[in-house]
């Protein structure tokens, strides 16, 4: 029951939460008028276009989650006391781990965890944080340190906002450059959505020289075809120092402009929450990747 008051309330809908349940809808909304009967008090408010929470449904709907966390790390404890981890692992990130360092730490678990199953979702880092809250996810990676009210950080590793050329560029054998070593080459710039934008507004606030890109996204994958295309620059958060970038015909060279050296990778729960063994054990191996 407690899992059908959670999905109606994730979908907004009893037909869509029925449909993601494989149950039948006029079956769920006789389960949900059977709570709240016993509850004493209604849960949803029924609209012409689906349901929403009603106060009293905010409060149980708080309860429900936590008890289904709780279920899942107590039937988590119970694989391992079995010798087994399984499970599935939620994981809501920012972009810039997409391509390489998620998958290649989700890699790296599955060797050891064949029978853990992975669920990422990438988007902006407010979406990541009610996701994380709303015990849809896991765990976050993001660049924008999230609100300590309900959120918990297991790390924040430093990070280097890198200009990215292909290896025969003419910056290509710089050590690191400034964001104005990249005026005179095509720019790729991401958009308002993404955390490298809002740091390199930083630089510019304080330059005497501003950005014309020609192309301007929320995908890295994107703007980093449009750099090799055009002999071009883009941009993007990686490790610190100097690097090759898989496959290996492009190069990362760090921006040491003084804003850009704020960067950081940061690694968070939700405050309170036990997680289960699975996802658990994926966070340590992200911390231990990370620092």
């Amino acid at each position: 029951m407690l899992i059908y008051v959670d999905a109606v309330a994730r979908h907004g809908s009893i037909r869509k939460a029925a449909d993601a349940l494989n149950v039948a809808s006029s079956a769920l909304n006789r389960q949900i008028l059977d709570l709240e009967l016993d509850f004493g008090a209604a849960l949803f408010e029924r609209l012409p276009r689906g349901v929403r929470l009603t106060a009293a449904g905010e409060v149980f709907l708080a309860y429900a989650r936590q008890a289904i966390s709780e279920l899942k790390a107590v039937e988590s404890q119970v694989e391992q006391l079995r010798g087994l981890i399984r499970g599935q692992v939620g994981i809501a990130a920012v972009e810039s781990v997409a391509g390489e360092l998620l998958p290649a730490v989700i890699t790296q678990f599955h060797a050891k965890h064949p029978n853990v199953r992975f669920n990422v979702r990438i988007g902006a880092p407010d979406d990541l944080v009610t996701a994380l809250v709303g015990d849809q996810v896991d765990l976050i990676l993001t660049h924008y340190p999230p609100p300590r009210k309900h959120v918990a950080i297991a790390v924040a590793a430093e990070q280097a906002l890198c200009a990215l050329v292909v290896r025969d560029h003419p910056l290509a054998a710089r050590k690191d450059l400034r964001l104005r070593d990249c005026l005179a080459y095509p720019l790729a710039l991401g958009d308002a959505t993404l955390a490298g934008r809002a740091l390199i507004e930083q630089v510019l606030a304080q330059a005497s020289f501003d950005l014309d890109p020609r192309l301007v996204s929320n995908s890295v994958e994107t703007m980093k075809a449009f750099a090799r295309l055009n002999r071009g620059v883009c941009f993007q958060f990686r490790k610190p120092g100097k690097a090759v970038v898989p496959p290996g015909d492009m190069i990362a060279l760090p921006l040491i402009d003084p804003p850009l050296l704020q960067a950081r990778l940061i690694l968070a729960t939700r405050r309170g929450r036990v997680l289960p063994i699975a996802a658990a054990s994926f966070v340590e191996l992200l911390k231990s990747v990370l620092v």
